[in-house]
């Protein structure tokens, strides 16, 4: 059984994934209508992807007796100036997910529970791998500047 506390930042955290979600699928939009096929399509599968995590803790918290409850999504920003503004806002929103994960691991770990420690290591080193590259991209799009730009769209068009 996992403890109320624990069932009320899950839910917050569900909120928080959907709203992830919902802010890459702005973004996706946003490259869209200026141009960038590439970057539009590498957002909508990370978009894809937080929505999959909402899923894994709704169900994670069904199978330890809690209740998924899903209360209100924020509006989540809807225009940026340019790529490199689109990718920096990601990374900054990318370090405030990590803030949140373990922000519930160390709740985890002060309620005792053995079990939900381990499933959050899950997404402990996913931030790991998330911040990285939202912050490669970041760099690479200071490095090779504007000129390189839709050479990135396309790179980044071709993800799996």
């Amino acid at each position: 059984m996992i403890s109320d506390k624990l069932i009320k930042a899950f839910n917050q955290q569900i909120v928080d994934e959907i709203y992830s979600a919902n802010l890459y699928l702005s973004m996706a939009f946003y490259f869209e209508k200026e141009g960038f096929n590439g970057f539009s399509t590498w957002m909508k599968k990370q978009s894809s992807e937080e929505m999959d995590h909402a899923y894994m803790i709704a169900n994670y918290l069904i199978k330890r007796g809690g209740n998924a409850v899903i209360s209100q999504i924020p509006a989540v920003k809807q225009t940026w100036s340019n790529p490199l503004d689109a990718f920096e806002y990601a990374y900054k929103h990318e370090c405030k997910v990590s803030v949140d994960i373990d922000k519930l691991l160390e709740l985890a770990v002060e309620e005792k529970d053995n079990a939900t420690q381990d499933f959050l290591w899950l997404f402990v080193r996913e931030q790991v791998e998330e911040e990285a590259t939202a912050s490669g991209i970041v760099d690479r799009i200071k490095r090779m500047g504007d000129s390189a730009i839709f050479n990135l769209d396309q790179q980044y068009g071709a993800r799996v």
